[in-house]
């Protein structure tokens, strides 16, 4: 194995996993989160949440732009806030969250970002680039996604600096790829109001708020996995920036180039290839689908690293030093193996839906993570999150109440609808919303209560 003398070097295998990065090996510029986020987003699942909007949800395009830009500001406004704690305490999210759950309750969101994100998602944006990458080979969709998976891997193996570099230089190609495509699309765009569109559509409107919100809200649980080796003395405003605006950028572009496109390209069929097909084939359709390949390993390179991230912070020991890197190479096989049952099975669509509803976890972790950073008013928790003897019983009470209320009772997506959604029938889907108050509100007064908002 590599030994990491340098401690930007991309190409040694990184042997940190959950303990604080030392100084001497901080580096890093706030600007290059810009690319790190903006990266696993220029892809074709973030455009499938614009074909939600038109297609599915019924939105005419303007309220589908409108909607996907509140989602995911506000999505990106707490992605940056979280960012910011990584270079004070070089320590990944999953482990800071034990300040608001305890050691043992952080098994639960730990264990839910390793299944969503390293399992669940990985296998979603594996299928979206396996299918790119066979639309542009024509090799059997086994060997795309073979292919596919290993990249996958195999970056996420050597860890953070190969990670942070393979992010940038994908950026270059992708944001001119998806950019003459996103030309292409507004020229050829139908920005006629249909009949039965006219008027505001509220239903729609928060259904694809909600989807675009917990689509890039997602991201928010790895925030701070790749700010921690920043110097602890960098603008902590300047990492906040990048990081949110990253998020907020590439997922905004292509989610309202997405509804846009569906104006007028056919929602029957294979909807990546109905795109290329819209942007004109031939060259830019195969750069177009070599660049959805790109930015589904993009995606996916940081799902399964944060995804083993998450599965260490959940606290298992394990003899060797490399623990990190084997975790990323078991949930690789394990999402493989999901990805492909996903092909075999068609249900890429319904899987992708399943997982947007199950991403309503985010919101109540980030409202407790956030409320429980407030309380604690600047208070240093680097050493109070490696106490593995310290449990926080107001975080799980308050994330398990308002997660699994919220969802059962105001979800309203394809794979799921929940009984108060169905009653408020003219409102849609408010389930981050709902989500995010009650456990802020529970957490508050939970914290109170067993007094371990200062301890």
């Amino acid at each position: 194995m590599t030994t990491n003398t340098n401690p930007a070097s991309a190409g040694a295998i990184e042997t940190n996993d959950v303990q604080v990065i030392p100084a001497g090996e901080r580096h890093g510029k706030p600007w290059h989160l810009f690319t790190v986020w903006s990266s696993p987003n220029l892809e074709f699942a973030t455009i499938f949440i614009g074909f939600l909007a038109v297609i599915a949800f019924g939105l005419n395009v303007y309220q589908a732009i409108a909607a996907v830009v509140i989602g995911n500001l506000l999505a990106g406004i707490t992605h940056g806030i979280l960012s910011t704690w990584g270079p004070k305490t070089g320590l990944p999210q999953m482990v800071l969250g034990r300040s608001a759950f305890g050691f043992f309750g952080n098994l639960l969101p730990a264990g839910m970002s390793t299944l969503v994100a390293g399992i669940g998602w990985f296998a979603v944006n594996s299928t979206s680039g396996a299918f790119a990458l066979q639309a542009l080979t024509n090799w059997p969709i086994q060997v795309a996604l073979a292919i596919i998976v290993l990249v996958q891997i195999g970056v996420a193996f050597v860890g953070h600096n190969l990670i942070q570099k393979f992010e940038r230089y994908a950026f270059y190609y992708l944001v001119v790829v998806f950019g003459i495509g996103a030309v292409i699309i507004l020229s050829k765009g139908n920005f006629a109001i249909p009949a039965g569109k006219e008027g505001f559509n509220l239903i729609g409107f928060t259904l694809t708020a909600a989807a675009a919100y917990g689509y890039t809200a997602g991201w928010t649980a790895f925030a701070s996995d790749y700010t921690r080796y920043l110097p602890a003395n960098v603008s902590a405003k300047a990492v906040g920036w990048f990081a949110g605006a990253g998020n907020f950028f590439a997922t905004t572009l292509l989610m309202s180039i997405g509804a846009i496109a569906w104006t007028f390209v056919s929602p029957d069929g294979n909807p990546t290839a109905n795109y290329t097909q819209a942007i004109g084939g031939g060259v830019l359709g195969a750069l177009t689908l070599l660049g959805i390949a790109v930015g589904s390993v993009g995606a996916n390179v940081l799902n399964v690293y944060s995804g083993a991230m998450s599965f260490i912070a959940m606290g298992f020991k394990f003899g060797f030093k490399t623990r990190r890197a084997i975790m990323v190479a078991l949930a690789g096989v394990i999402g493989s193996i999901t990805a492909y049952s996903a092909i075999s099975g068609n249900f890429v669509g319904q899987f992708e839906g399943f997982l947007l509803v199950v991403s309503y976890w985010v919101a109540p972790w980030i409202a407790i993570v956030l409320t429980d950073s407030l309380l604690r008013k600047g208070q240093d928790i680097a050493a109070l999150v490696q106490d593995e003897k310290r449990e926080n019983p107001a975080g799980v009470i308050a994330f398990v109440v308002a997660t699994a209320g919220s969802i059962w009772g105001f979800c309203n997506q394809l794979a799921y609808t929940g009984p108060f959604a169905k009653l408020a029938g003219g409102i849609g889907d408010i389930t981050p919303l709902v989500g995010f108050i009650a456990a802020s509100v529970l957490y508050l007064v939970l914290a109170k209560l067993f007094g371990t908002d200062k301890k």
